[in-house]
């Protein structure tokens, strides 16, 4: 069974399952699940715990034999297995399904890995676990997700924000959930329970939003002008790359431009990345924007690659940045709105 953090709890709480797999590219997500599932586990009588680092040179053959071996005192255990991605290779996936397929009955194996990309999804050993164990999915919230899921974390504490509260809260660690429940603990520390308010919360969080051009690529493609330059203001200031920020958002371009010329089909395979989400930005994308002004915007993004390898970096920032912004607001009637953002970025002057 696929399961999300919401609804591990509940899955918890019904019949045992020897095999669990959380993988995700969120640390606290994936942490707290761990550790709900090691305390149920305990409540069951796995008393023991040994774990194993998947690294290069990794002998699959003493995994296989720490999990069929039987204990002499009939002591139960949990065997985790942490690999670094969630490609184990033949002989890992081969030890992996048989694993879940005969499992040892002193044995609850968990396995800890990185987000499973959809193209992932349908390979056998995570098969094996969906279908006789469970897999959760602890991976990044999408920007929409985030209010209420700070709104929950503040409630079970006693917190009542408001919803301006929680929408700064989101917009300061947004991409960051560890900074998150920090900030939720200092607020409950400072505030005590009750209402916290909007000033609260800006005399009281720090910025720790933390972002990468993949969530650039998902505000560009969904319109989103105020979170695209809250993004790059981000990505400025923590040094990244600005040839890739640009190769970002041209890569975009030309995505809504192929898109738009095969009539709102599926387009060529190289457009289908990124999933499921993706896809639904980039067809209400190619909706949205004409195709002059993409083609306009893809002669922009040339012209400021150009600049790009100068020696002003605080302009051809801004000019990446008014790119960025024509592209969210193209068919809009917000270009008030845009000309406000680009006229407050300025990451380095």
């Amino acid at each position: 069974m696929r399961l999300v953090p919401e609804t591990l709890t509940r899955a918890l709480e019904g019949p045992a399952v020897s095999a669990w797999l959380v993988a995700g590219d969120e640390p606290l997500l994936v942490g707290e699940a761990c550790d709900a599932i090691r305390a149920r586990a305990r409540a069951q009588g796995y008393i023991g715990r040994e774990v194993h680092f998947v690294e290069r040179g990794f002998d699959w053959s003493e995994l296989n034999a720490s999990l069929r071996a039987m204990s002499l005192f009939a002591e139960q255990r949990i065997v985790e297995v942490r690999l670094l991605s969630p490609k184990p290779g033949v002989e890992g996936a081969r030890v992996l399904s048989a694993a879940v397929a005969e499992p040892s009955p002193d044995v609850m194996l968990l396995v800890i890995t990185d987000k499973i990309e959809y193209s992932d999804r349908s390979v056998a050993w995570v098969q094996a676990f969906e279908q006789r164990g469970h897999c959760v999915d602890a991976d990044q919230l999408h920007p929409e997700q985030l209010p209420g899921w700070l709104t929950g974390r503040m409630r079970q504490l006693g917190l009542e924000p408001h919803p301006e509260a929680v929408q700064l809260l989101a917009e300061r660690c947004e991409g960051n959930l560890v900074a998150a429940h920090q900030e939720i603990e200092l607020l409950r520390l400072l505030a005590g329970p009750g209402p916290v308010s909007a000033d609260v919360v800006a005399d009281s969080v720090a910025d720790s939003a933390r972002y990468h051009v993949f969530q650039l690529s998902e505000a560009i493609l969904g319109g989103d002008a105020p979170r695209t330059l809250r993004i790059m203001d981000g990505l400025a200031g923590d040094g990244d790359s600005l040839p890739l920020v640009l190769w970002c958002i041209a890569e975009e371009i030309r995505s809504v431009l192929q898109l738009s010329a095969s009539d709102g089909q599926h387009g060529p395979g190289r457009l289908k990345r990124g999933g499921r989400r993706r896809m639904q930005l980039l067809a209400r994308a190619a909706q949205r924007i004409p195709r002059a002004a993409a083609l306009e915007l893809l002669t922009a993004a040339a012209r400021a690659d150009g600049l790009a390898k100068g020696s002003d970096k605080g302009e051809a920032w801004d000019e990446v940045a008014r790119i960025a912004t024509e592209f969210c607001i193209a068919r809009s009637e917000e270009r008030r709105v845009g000309k406000e953002c680009r006229s407050r970025w300025s990451p380095y002057h």
